[in-house]
């Protein structure tokens, strides 16, 4: 089946920026709830965007006073801070987008963050000059990962069969998204083991968007 459209989650697959995120998340609960927490208590968390992101780890505290606007609010201003100059694009990111682009595909971002979150990463690294048709993120939704709705609205947005994606993502929740919007899905093996991701249904797994194979995804 002809291949339309490629649809890139962020986090993990164009830039990774999950270190600093804990590192903000855990300097907030520091600084707002007087609560000290370690990065490893994030990781279960990864890519279900960061109301889950900072409220599972308030409820494994027990964090009664953990508001969640409010704490992501100052996680956010946290993060924009200290990402200043330091986030760097993944091997291939920008060259595997310019390739799709290149041959004639339509290209979408889909993340489960928010939207000051995903305007700041792309400035970042230098992804915010219109290489992406149509751009959503977690507040653009009710459901986010791992239900489909992201990346069947990002699909809608650019006007392209479901059938006919490709969906680019590291997280399990990622995956499982893609193949519930029935999408093709690599796998970057950025966060996750092979063998999870394979377990949640990708179609293909590279270690980065540099060693992955356009062409031959384009055949399948």
């Amino acid at each position: 089946m002809t291949v339309e459209a490629f649809i890139f989650d962020m986090d993990g697959v164009l830039m990774d920026s999950e270190w600093f995120i804990a590192e903000a998340g855990r300097l907030m609960f520091a600084q707002t709830h007087g609560v000290s927490v370690r990065h490893e208590d994030f990781k279960p968390f990864v890519g279900f965007g960061e109301n889950r992101f900072l409220g599972g780890v308030a409820a494994k505290y027990g964090i009664a006073a953990f508001d969640v606007e409010r704490d992501k609010a100052r996680t956010y201003e946290i993060y924009c801070d200290i990402v200043k100059g330091k986030l760097k694009e993944l091997p291939g990111a920008a060259s595997f987008v310019a390739g799709c682009r290149a041959k004639g595909l339509k290209t979408a971002l889909a993340t489960s963050t928010d939207k000051v979150k995903m305007l700041a990463n792309l400035h970042e690294i230098g992804l915010d000059h219109g290489e992406f048709d149509a751009m959503v993120n977690g507040l653009d939704v009710e459901r986010r990962k791992p239900f489909p709705d992201i990346f069947l609205k990002a699909a809608e947005l650019i006007s392209a069969a479901p059938e006919r994606c490709w969906v680019v993502e590291d997280a399990i929740a990622g995956v499982q998204a893609a193949k519930a919007a029935g999408m093709r899905c690599l796998a970057l093996l950025t966060t996750f083991p092979e063998a999870e991701l394979r377990e949640a249904g990708a179609d293909a797994i590279a270690d980065s968007l540099a060693q992955a194979d356009l062409a031959s995804l384009l055949k399948g």
